[in-house]
């Protein structure tokens, strides 16, 4: 795997996790829609996530994470639909993908 990629990969990681620690033990979905500063630090990190992941698949289109192309849409609705964003949404990815897409990048970066 190209260094590159690899850089990607733990920056994906990296933002990941501090989604992780943003968001603590209790997890809490109406703390997180009531507090704008955590809802944009956490919008903030799938930017990057998608921008890494849209890097890598220019690279590499045949490196294996399951929802690559849905990682790179949230990352354009972040970014261009900003007065859009659905924190519902949000909050549905981090509790149903990012446990998923934290394993599968842990797994390319072993």
């Amino acid at each position: 795997m190209k260094l590159e990629i690899r850089k990607f990969l733990y920056d994906i990681k990296e933002s990941i996790e501090s989604i992780e620690n943003y968001l603590g033990e209790k997890r809490d979905f109406n703390i997180y829609n009531a507090d704008k500063m955590l809802r944009r630090a956490v919008e903030r990190e799938f930017e990057i996530i998608g921008e890494a992941m849209n890097r890598i698949e220019k690279i590499d289109s045949t490196i294996d994470i399951s929802s690559k192309k849905q990682i790179v849409n949230m990352r354009n609705r972040v970014i261009h639909g900003y007065d859009k964003i659905d924190n519902e949404i949000i909050w549905g990815t981090i509790v149903r993908h990012l446990p998923k897409l934290k394993q599968e990048i842990e797994t390319l970066l072993r």
